[in-house]
């Protein structure tokens, strides 16, 4: 068994058939046992509905359910009642958010600092949740230099934050510097790395143009070159991704938290060529 933090994140459906899809995919990787799973808020707190739905429904299936929490989305007195709720179904972890997109892609709408979300969390539940962060080995695209993104991401811990789960990445290298700069400022905080699954070429492309993550030249040249041929970007894909979470895990990375995009299949193989069965 391996001994590393494990968790992954889903994104709440909006139809009928994706719930079924999210329940069939959890019902999947919780044999894997993980720590927790996490659930996006959606663009600007669009989905939060369908996010406290599909939290409460991972908890009552037996899982550990951590809500990401936007601060974009909501005024103080309704983000407060949320977490009201929360507190009271039992969940004990939150994702902590400036917003307005998932953690895995970045975000366009930064209207305050998510320390202050933090802070508040802090302020009116005291330790009920344990708080984790979005971190950014390759910068925050939004951010005013590398510096200054790890100044903010240090706030954040000091207001109260117990660990950072990073946006993804396909250079181990990035992760590793970006850890060492992080020590410079005295951040001695878990990071988890985010890890995305390459399943679809197009997707992985525009979602990576929205948030800043760069895709090395030459994963990028094969992929092209793969054109629609899913088996082949598949199994390249499964090659990469492994050979960056070994790299990762060796190297001293806490875990992983794998962004799923609520597909079971390809994170089951990943985790079983990692050793997480």
């Amino acid at each position: 068994m391996n001994n590393h933090h494990l968790s992954f994140e889903f994104f709440p459906p909006k139809t009928e058939e994706g719930k079924i899809k999210l329940a069939n995919a959890h019902s999947k990787l919780s044999r894997l046992d993980p720590e927790f799973f996490s659930v996006t808020y959606g663009a600007g707190g669009s989905t939060k509905t369908f996010t406290k739905d599909t939290v409460l429904s991972i908890q009552a299936a037996g899982s550990n359910a951590v809500p990401h929490i936007s601060v974009c989305a909501d005024d103080k007195p309704s983000l407060l009642a949320l977490l009201k709720d929360y507190e009271a179904s039992g969940i004990t972890k939150i994702v902590a958010l400036r917003g307005d997109l998932p953690s895995g892609m970045g975000g366009t709408k930064q209207l305050v600092y998510a320390n202050e979300l933090v802070a508040l969390i802090k302020e009116h539940f005291g330790g009920s949740f344990e708080i984790l962060v979005a971190a950014y080995p390759e910068i925050h695209p939004e951010a005013e230099s590398y510096k200054k993104d790890i100044y903010w991401l240090k706030k954040k811990f000091e207001a109260g934050a117990s660990r950072g789960i990073t946006q993804y990445f396909y250079n181990s290298n990035s992760y590793f510097y970006f850890i060492e700069e992080c020590k410079k400022f005295g951040i001695e905080t878990p990071i988890i790395p985010g890890i995305m699954p390459i399943t679809n070429y197009r997707n992985l492309v525009r979602f990576s143009d929205n948030c800043g993550a760069d895709i090395p030249r030459w994963i990028k040249k094969r992929l092209h070159q793969y054109e629609d041929d899913v088996e082949s970007i598949k199994d390249f894909g499964l090659d990469v991704v492994t050979h960056l979470c070994e790299d990762l895990l060796a190297n001293g990375a806490p875990g992983l938290h794998f962004y799923t995009m609520n597909q079971a299949d390809v994170n089951l193989s990943l985790c079983k060529r990692l050793g997480f069965s």
